[in-house]
């Protein structure tokens, strides 16, 4: 398991030393400061000294392609989108799904992936229906889309909420939580990890209304084309169908992404 000391202090030392979103790479090239994750494996992690993952590859191809670069920092998913709309962050990137109450903050790219939800419980506890969790404590990222899944479609379930996957994940392991709601890749990376810990898969459930995209400023016209421009081109040459096969293996790759692809376009709030 990744050190979480590890990304907390390399977050306090890129945060120390980037001070101001849009800065100039000192070759003419804009830096664009990105706000991501550093333990949810396989869309966005920390792994010997850089902040990878398929979310954050496909992001460096994009920059390339646009003439920009990206300095990643570490943060907790709490706080990622207020820190876009203020301007801490130009960019965010950390599989965020792209709901109605999140366009009311910040604007978002067109999407690059699907997800499936899971609750990930004791192997043989039997959990497989929304109903079986009532009375039962539940795990969520704060502020997650499986926070207000949690919360609003799993009646009577006590949700307990932390700040990143790890923390959570520790609770599960122990046996304080009946359940752990992640995306599903994310869920099947910690199993695979931690083949000794006797976990399983529960209830899953599938969405493609609210795609995950990148975050940007809802004035940020300019970088949005830019994600969205590099994007399609992505697509279309085929480059994401490499990196998701390369993050993930065990997920067919959602049609609309294949090479020459439509994609997943994502319609904001008040766009013309």
């Amino acid at each position: 398991m990744r050190s979480r000391l590890l990304a907390v202090l390399v977050s306090g030392v890129l945060a120390a030393t980037l001070t101001a979103c849009g800065s100039d790479s000192g070759d003419g090239g804009q830096v664009l400061r990105v706000g991501t994750l550093t333990d949810a494996p396989p869309a966005i992690f920390f792994e010997d000294g850089k902040f990878t993952g398929y979310d954050n590859e496909l992001l460096r191809d994009i920059a390339k392609r646009e003439g920009f670069e990206v300095e990643f920092v570490g943060t907790e998913f709490a706080g990622l989108l207020a820190g876009v709309a203020n301007g801490r962050f130009d960019i965010g990137s950390s599989t965020i799904s792209t709901t109605e109450a999140r366009k009311k903050t910040v604007a978002f790219s067109n999407g690059y992936n699907t997800e499936y939800t899971t609750v990930v419980t004791a192997k043989g506890a039997g959990l497989t229906s929304v109903e079986a969790f009532d009375g039962k404590r539940l795990g969520v990222v704060q502020a997650s889309v499986q926070d207000d899944f949690a919360t609003n479609r799993v009646p009577g379930a006590e949700v307990v909420r932390f700040p990143d996957y790890n923390a959570g994940f520790a609770q599960l392991r122990n046996g304080t939580l009946d359940g752990w709601v992640v995306p599903k890749d994310i869920g099947q990376q910690y199993l695979e990890q931690n083949a000794a810990v006797p976990l399983e898969l529960g209830y899953t459930i599938e969405s493609k209304e609210t795609p995950s995209a990148y975050a940007v400023s809802k004035d940020d016209r300019e970088l949005l084309d830019k994600l969205n421009r590099g994007l399609a081109a992505a697509i279309a040459d085929g480059t994401v169908a490499k990196l998701h096969a390369r993050f993930y293996q065990d997920t067919p790759l959602p049609a609309e992404l294949a090479e020459g692809g439509p994609g997943l376009p994502v319609e904001n709030q008040g766009a013309e």
